[in-house]
């Protein structure tokens, strides 16, 4: 079964965190998520939708999320509890996901709208997929990362090191395996090889 087929009416969480230099990459796999026949909803966090920088506006990139989902940001951790009560998504993907979230999913901490959409998802046992995008992977939270890969139901997109000479500690997720990575979760399986 490819790609297409195998996402057509899957509900897909897109969350997104601040790595700002990422968004792009992301609103590029939303579109093809999108055409693949998949239903999403774009999740930002606190930073993600308040924050201009010069990546874009926060408006500007509001508009690119809505606009390729067709529907309104959860951006309030209000928005976000309803997201496992209500069984909302097959697949919530954290992408990107920043060295702070994945620190604050690894100890359990839920205070922005992604690591409440993520608990709230978590507990009916249903994927995560992250696609992480962080300067200190290889360094403080390499242990988070460690940490992540042992809890059931949360998997990786494949990552690696993004600039190994000025930026030695830092990795990011290969974006465009994400369509791939995500029909494996919904499979229960981890896409390999993890690290490229």
């Amino acid at each position: 079964m490819n790609e297409i087929t195998s996402l057509k009416d899957k509900k897909l969480g897109i969350a997104i965190c601040g790595s700002f230099c990422t968004f792009s990459k992301t609103f590029e796999q939303m579109i093809k998520l999108k055409a693949a026949g998949a239903e999403l909803t774009p999740i930002m966090s606190y930073h993600a939708s308040s924050l201009d920088t010069r990546f874009g506006t926060a408006e500007e990139n509001i508009m690119t999320a809505e606009s390729i989902c067709g529907r309104g940001v959860i951006n309030t951790i209000p928005l976000a509890e309803p997201v496992g009560p209500k069984k909302m998504f097959d697949l919530l993907i954290v992408a990107p996901c920043t060295g702070n979230t994945l620190a604050k999913l690894a100890a359990g901490i839920t205070d922005t709208p992604v690591t409440m959409a993520v608990k709230s998802h978590l507990r009916n046992g249903r994927p995560v997929l992250i696609a992480v995008s962080t300067n200190d992977a290889l360094s403080a939270a390499a242990k988070n990362i460690g940490s992540l890969l042992n809890i059931k139901n949360i998997y990786f997109v494949p990552f690696r090191q993004d600039d190994f000479i000025k930026k030695p500690t830092s990795a990011v997720a290969d974006f465009s395996q994400i369509p791939a990575a995500a029909i494996a979760a919904l499979e229960g399986r981890q896409l390999q090889p993890i690290l490229a």
